[in-house]
Parts: structure tokens; C-alpha cells; sequence
């Protein structure tokens, strides 16, 4: 799924082309995508884009009469910029917005449909659909701290609330929860107050330096291949590679359609996690220690 860094850049690259200009028209090839009847998606068309907001992982195209198209791409949605009156072919291809220098398509890869597109007015429909949570760089650390401690949650489940904290999702906790050398399952409420400094600062730090990153790229070209998945990342996606840390390869825990990455020499104390599935089938011979890891492997 996007987030706050993807659409950052998504925005970016969407500023340099529709700001100022007229939506000539919205073409659907999905009706399953549009979630809103009133207004109708027709009265955003003849309309000049006037403004490009992030709200949590969700797109706000702004327009006159104070209309907002509102796209969440969810897991698999994407954006791309095509010639002026690009087909829509393909199951891929969900919705086009129609500009005079080109059309912004909207793809999700698939067969589950769960991108969406919302039409509001006002700036208080706008704010209904926000999910409430903090944004890092308009709260302080005490702010931050109040935030994530609402509830007794360990820190990935934090994280990827959206209640919680704005933006973060199952990639960049991974990586913000290595910079910041902190166990993806501790808990919220036993946290010592250098621990959240260093989380608070590892939040930050770790979104700008990708902000910045994909906002560069995007500068250069349409962001054409957004993924989750990026080399220069320390741990998520890299399972069994290297930690760029201390050298010790990267562990995971999965559940569901997910996994969670993590250092154990940098983040648990060597401790290996359970992962649920391997701990049930393994039982009582679930390694505990990165020794015992690489022991059980040798068998």
C-alpha cells in the first residue's frame, strides 16, 4: 500500500501537471470504484484544479466550488500519467481523469477491488474521512508519545493504525522501528523515555530522508512503479539478507497477507521472534537466539 512518502511523491509529480488546469473529463471502466453519489462525479468535470492534498494514505484533488476527488489506493491501486484520451484496456485499468496535457489513469493489479474514489464538498466532508491519526511533523514528542499510547499496543500494531499515526504502514514501521532499534512487539506502555526520543527522532528521520528520496524521483518523471519493496530499504522485503547495521541477516514474523522484518541483533537482542505458523508446527524446537537459528538450519 502507499504511503506517506509514495503519495508524497505522487503529489509532487501531480502538482507539475494538473495544478491550474481544467478536468475535461472522468471516465469510469469500474462502477465499483466511485463510493459517493452526491455530489456526482460529473460536477467535478469543466473544474480547475486548485489543490493537492495527503489525508492519512489517501490523494485530495482539489477543484473550484471547494469540490474534492478523494482516491485511497489501498494495496494494489496505483497512478500513471498517459497521453491526453488514453484508453482504458485491460481489467487493470479502473478510472481515467481527463486533463488538457494528459490523463491520469488509475490501475489496481488483481482481482479484488478495493481502491476508491470519493466526490465531497466542503472542508468539513473533507475532515470526515480523515482517520484521525497524528501527523509526525505537526506534533512534538510529548505529542507523539500521548498518540501511541492511547492503548497497550506493541509498536507494528501502533504503527499501522491509522487512528494512531498518519501515513505508516506495514513498510516504513519496519524501517522506522530498525533506525530506531526497537522491537516491533513492545509494547507501548513500557517504553522508557530515551526509547521514545529515539523513536520519535527515527520517525522523522526515516520519512524525510524518503520523502525526499521519492520526491526527487518524481521530480525526474511520473512515479510509474510504486512499490514496497525497494533495494536501498534496511530490512522490509529483505528477509534473509544482510542488516546493513551489524551484517546479521534480516527475520520475519507473518500473519495473514503480511510479514513483519526485523533485525534481531539490532532490535529484540538476539532474540528471534515467533513467527505464528513455523512457532506451531515447530513447537518446543523454535529456535529462541540467533544461534539456535542458524543451528536448527545446519540439521
Amino acid at each position: 500500500m502507499p504511503e506517506l512518502p509514495d503519495i508524497a511523491a505522487y503529489i509532487t509529480a501531480l502538482e507539475a501537471r494538473v495544478l491550474a488546469q481544467r478536468i475535461e473529463g472522468v471516465r469510469l471502466a469500474s462502477v465499483f470504484l466511485l463510493r459517493t453519489v452526491d455530489p456526482p462525479l460529473s460536477s467535478v468535470e469543466g473544474r480547475i484544479v486548485r489543490s493537492l492534498r495527503r489525508i492519512g494514505k489517501r490523494i485530495a484533488i482539489g477543484v473550484d466550488g471547494d469540490y474534492w476527488l478523494v482516491l485511497h489506493l489501498m494495496i494494489a491501486g496505483r497512478l500513471h500519467w498517459r497521453p491526453a484520451q488514453a484508453k482504458l484496456a485491460g481489467r487493470q485499468n479502473l478510472a481515467a481523469f481527463d486533463f488538457p496535457s494528459g490523463s491520469l489513469v488509475l490501475t489496481e493489479a488483481g482481482s479484488k477491488r478495493r481502491a476508491s474514489l470519493h466526490v465531497i464538498r466542503g472542508e468539513e466532508a473533507l475532515q470526515a474521512i480523515d482517520p484521525g491519526g497524528i501527523e509526525v511533523f505537526s506534533t512534538d514528542l510529548e505529542g507523539f508519545r500521548k498518540a501511541l499510547t492511547l492503548e497497550n499496543r506493541t509498536l507494528k500494531r501502533a504503527f499501522t493504525d491509522p487512528r494512531l499515526i498518519s501515513g505508516i504502514g506495514n513498510a516504513y514501521s519496519d524501517e522506522i522501528l530498525h533506525a530506531a532499534q526497537l522491537s516491533p512487539i513492545a509494547l507501548t506502555h513500557k517504553l522508557k523515555p530515551v526509547e521514545w526520543e529515539q523513536l520519535f527522532a527515527a520517525t522523522r528521520s526515516t520519512l524525510t530522508l524518503w520523502i525526499d528520496r521519492l520526491r526527487a524521483e518524481a521530480e525526474k518523471g511520473f512515479p510509474e512503479k510504486v512499490t514496497a519493496f525497494r533495494p536501498e530499504m534496511a530490512v522490509h522485503g529483505r528477509f534473509n539478507l544482510p542488516c546493513p547495521r551489524c551484517g546479521e541477516k534480516v527475520q520475519r514474523i507473518r500473519y495473514a497477507d503480511n510479514e513483519t522484518n526485523y533485525c534481531a541483533q539490532c532490535q529484540t537482542g538476539g532474540k528471534v521472534l515467533a513467527d505464528r505458523s513455523l512457532s506451531r508446527l515447530l513447537g518446543s524446537d523454535w529456535p529462541r537466539t540467533l544461534d539456535e537459528l542458524e543451528s536448527l538450519k545446519r540439521r
